[in-house]
């Protein structure tokens, strides 16, 4: 951009900011984002703002019919959901570290292709809640949390953890389906873009016509983070996938408001995970 630049539009919120840089973009008019306040001003060079105006106006135009701006997003709201799920992933390490048994539960509980198809689908939740070492269990805590307290702002503690765990373990059937014998996987990645999915599916269905911002925004995450040297891509991708789906067929449905009921719904899924794990201590390890 140039030294005489022009702000064309203030948005209240940087989401909608960013959105009208993606139209200017698309129009072939470079522009950026600047923080005013509590405002967000999209900034282009003088000699692009006639154009960059009218581009913004006319995007305006076409989806404020569909924004229905007297209906506010129906969100759950501030939730503890995604601090208490990274807790739990570092509960969980620390648990099988410190046992006597580390290796064997480390083997009965990662998601082992053959043995999944052989019927112990408990191994695809019970993967989810184990690392390799110490940098793969930190990038999954501080992007988990990051992700399930997004998920749960949007749906509920409860919701949310019934979600990510269903969307994880769902990615690492679908892979050890897809992969058969001699594939082993470990890891809430897989479950952290389920959750990404979810978010947006919810997003696809709230934005109607501009679907296309959220779906795109959710690829290029995937393609950054979940590609990476040790990453399984697979897994990433269908659970990836599932959220999409799972967050596409929830986003009509009201959210469920009362805190009890989702507190409940939050100790099922935990319960869930820890029936999961006895389930493979009782089969996979003996007796003293």
């Amino acid at each position: 951009m140039s030294d005489v630049t022009k702000i064309v539009a203030t948005a209240p919120q940087e989401r909608l900011a960013r959105d009208w840089v993606l139209v200017l973009a698309a129009a072939g008019i470079a522009s950026e984002v600047e923080r005013r306040g509590r405002e967000w001003d999209v900034i282009v060079d003088a000699d692009d703002a006639d154009r960059a105006a009218e581009a913004v106006t006319a995007y305006e135009t076409e989806t404020v019919p569909t924004r229905a701006a007297d209906q506010p997003l129906d969100e759950y709201g501030r939730t503890w959901g995604g601090v208490v799920a990274g807790m739990l992933l570092v509960l969980a390490s620390r648990l099988v570290e410190s046992s006597s048994s580390a290796t064997a539960l480390f083997r009965a509980g990662e998601a082992r292709a053959d043995a999944i198809v052989g019927g112990e689908i408990w191994r695809a939740v019970t993967a989810l809640t184990l690392h390799t070492d110490a940098p793969h269990l930190l990038s999954n805590v501080v992007t988990g949390t990051l992700v399930a307290t997004a998920v749960c702002f949007a749906v509920g503690p409860g919701v949310g953890a019934w979600l990510l765990l269903v969307t994880g373990a769902s990615g690492n059937w679908a892979t050890a389906m897809l992969h058969g014998a001699g594939h082993h996987a470990v890891g809430a990645s897989t479950a952290i873009f389920g959750g990404v999915g979810v978010l947006v599916g919810l997003a696809i269905v709230r934005r109607q016509r501009r679907a296309w911002v959220p779906l795109a925004a959710g690829l290029a995450l995937l393609g950054f983070l979940g590609t990476g040297q040790r990453a399984d891509l697979g897994a990433h991708f269908f659970g990836f996938v599932a959220g999409v789906v799972t967050g596409t067929a929830i986003a009509p449905a009201p959210v469920l408001r009362s805190r009890a009921a989702q507190w409940l719904l939050a100790l099922a899924a935990l319960s869930a995970v820890g029936g999961c794990w006895l389930l493979a201590i009782e089969r996979n390890i003996s007796p003293g």
